[in-house]
């Protein structure tokens, strides 16, 4: 079987680039059938609560496919979506949980840094009456110190619930509560090499994304005049041809995505519970 990252019998972690082209490999080979899964979860995503739990539903899927291809278990569309169905409501419950505890973590950072900034002036303020250009060049620099920590410590603490709707689509006896748990689990220690992968990911996409900025841009610019008018047709027209742009990003980029945490997943469950990799060459 050649093309192996590793086989079973000598399972070796994979490397950023093995995990990125792996993931490529999986959404070049399978572009239609995940494709048309990323747009029938971006049409659901139109209809409330029933709609979002169907979307999410329909995006994990993609991941469990690629996982059944990635451990040489492959499985029909139908049969993966009857599994994720009949949790609908769990990957809806799932994604309020994991917005609930990200909409802490920032107004937690929110209150931390205007605590401290509140503090800290407080306690300088009377030392630099004088010399008030000082006072505030120490606040600018301390203000960015605390950016950048808030920001790293915000990326670290979302990372970790990377894979929180993975364990629902393939494990079993797994809950919202429980998957967000596996997540946190299988990610420990890996945080800052999840994050590399992604940004490796996002390069590969950047090209597109710059095209389809391009593109907008353009519009915008040729409508613009237009627009200004204040002419209702002119402003329909310009949603008209930007939304099924922006919509189609979303689409062709989704899947691959998708892919790249199916493999993440893979890698991670590899390093603690020894999966083997068998992406068959014949098929990938």
């Amino acid at each position: 079987m050649a093309g192996n990252f590793g086989g079973s019998s000598s399972i070796q972690p994979l490397s950023v680039g093995n995990v990125v082209s792996a993931g490529l490999r999986l959404y070049r080979s399978h572009f239609k059938d995940y494709f048309l899964l990323a747009l029938k979860a971006c049409l659901w995503f139109l209809v409330p609560i029933y709609g979002w739990a169907k979307c999410f539903a329909l995006i994990a899927l993609i991941s469990r496919l690629a996982f059944g291809e990635l451990v040489n278990q492959p499985e029909s569309i139908s049969s993966g979506a009857r599994f994720v169905n009949s949790r609908l409501w769990k990957f809806l419950g799932a994604m309020i949980l994991v917005g609930l505890i990200a909409i802490g973590v920032y107004l937690a950072v929110v209150i931390v840094f205007a605590l401290f900034i509140g503090i800290f002036v407080g306690f300088f303020g009377a030392r630099f009456q004088q010399t008030s250009v000082a006072l505030n060049l120490l606040i600018g620099l301390i203000t960015i110190i605390l950016g950048v920590v808030a920001i790293v410590g915000i990326i670290w603490f979302l990372t970790r619930f990377y894979l929180v709707d993975l364990p629902l689509a393939i494990e079993e006896n797994v809950d919202a509560a429980s998957s967000i748990s596996r997540s946190w689990e299988l990610t420990q220690g890996h945080v800052w090499r999840i994050f590399l992968i992604g940004f490796v990911a996002f390069l590969i996409t950047l090209p597109l994304q710059i095209v389809l900025q391009i593109m907008t841009t353009i519009l915008q610019l040729a409508l613009a005049p237009l627009i200004q008018d204040g002419s209702p047709i002119f402003q329909l027209l310009y949603y008209v041809l930007i939304l099924p742009i922006s919509f189609s990003a979303t689409v062709i980029l989704l899947p691959f995505w998708k892919t790249i945490q199916a493999v993440i997943y893979y890698d991670l469950r590899s390093r603690r519970e020894g999966l083997g990799l068998t992406l068959r060459n014949h098929e990938i």
